[in-house]
């Protein structure tokens, strides 16, 4: 019901738009969620290496498009495991996508990853790539662990955030023995 409200009042815009005598290329968007393949709730993905278990993709929605094989998802949560099975860090955000080809993740917006230790990382897009098994991201970041502190204008990382590297650094501090190194 709701996506024939959405297509409704489109289609109300654009003929008052027409009206309007502006001429030039039609304008062009993303693909509306009601063209997509299968709508998907309540979603949970494991995506196995060598037989192990190594992420979980929980999504309260999923937007199926076969052709592409991508998936957009709303309401985001996943899991990183290291080879034995132990949790290494928990990514949540608004929204992502999927794609099942490459099985490449893109998190975004209010995007949190935290470890079981207590590193966090706040950015507005966090990219994983499966071929290499790194997260990066372009956005400006926030990285807090009990050891450092560190803001960047983007980032690279191994899932366990241990090795985060910033690009464009604006901000650091190592945290030793109780004294700050800037």
């Amino acid at each position: 019901m709701h996506g024939r409200a959405t297509l409704a009042l489109l289609a109300v815009f654009g003929v008052a738009a027409a009206g309007c005598g502006e001429t030039g290329p039609p304008a062009t968007g993303a693909a509306l969620p009601d063209s997509a393949d299968q709508v998907l709730y309540g979603v949970t993905h494991w995506i196995s290496l060598d037989g192990v278990r190594r992420i979980k993709i929980d999504s309260d929605t999923v937007y199926m498009y076969q052709t592409t094989q991508i998936a957009d998802l709303h309401g985001v949560r996943v899991e990183f495991y290291s080879p034995e099975g132990r949790l290494s860090s928990t990514v949540t955000s608004t929204e992502g996508t999927y794609e099942w080809r490459t099985e490449n993740m893109e998190a975004r917006g209010n995007v949190v990853a935290r470890t079981p230790d207590d590193r966090v990382l706040t950015t507005e897009i966090l990219r994983f790539d499966r071929g290499t098994e790194q997260i990066s991201g372009p956005e400006a970041f926030v990285f807090d662990s009990p050891d450092r502190h560190l803001e960047g204008d983007g980032f690279t990382s191994d899932p366990d955030f241990r090795d985060v590297a910033a690009t464009g650094a604006r901000r650091g501090r190592i945290r030793d023995s109780g004294v700050e190194r800037q």
